[in-house]
């Protein structure tokens, strides 16, 4: 069973920078394209950011410029740097992996909470 650990959340002012991180329990190579998505409270789950297992990186209108998807395959880990923070980015932010066999396998974590308010 495949388990996402997402950490790094927090409390952070409007400005303000962090990095969530997201741990794999198995070889990350084998996930076609991780992401990271967030839900607000009473919103719809949206895409953040991905990126394939070739590196090709893709955002979210939303975050572009301000936030950056990488993946680190020898530690299992895909982080989430997240700079020039404002407080509509508060939200939970989860982890998601896809994995392509003859349907889309789609693992989730458990979330991290990034709240952004003076």
């Amino acid at each position: 069973q495949v388990q996402l650990v997402e950490s790094g959340g927090g409390l952070v002012q409007p400005g303000g920078s962090l990095r969530l991180s997201c741990a794999a329990s198995t070889n990350i190579f084998s996930f076609a394209i991780m992401g990271w998505y967030r839900q607000a409270p009473g919103k719809q789950r949206v895409v953040v950011a991905l990126i394939s297992n070739a590196g090709t990186a893709n955002y979210a209108d939303s975050v572009k410029g301000r936030f950056t998807i990488s993946r680190d395959n020898a530690k299992n880990t895909v982080y989430l740097q997240m700079n020039s923070l404002k407080p509509e980015d508060t939200a939970i932010y989860l982890c998601n992996a896809q994995y392509y066999s003859t349907s889309t396998i789609n693992y989730w974590g458990q979330g991290t909470q990034v709240t952004v308010s003076s």
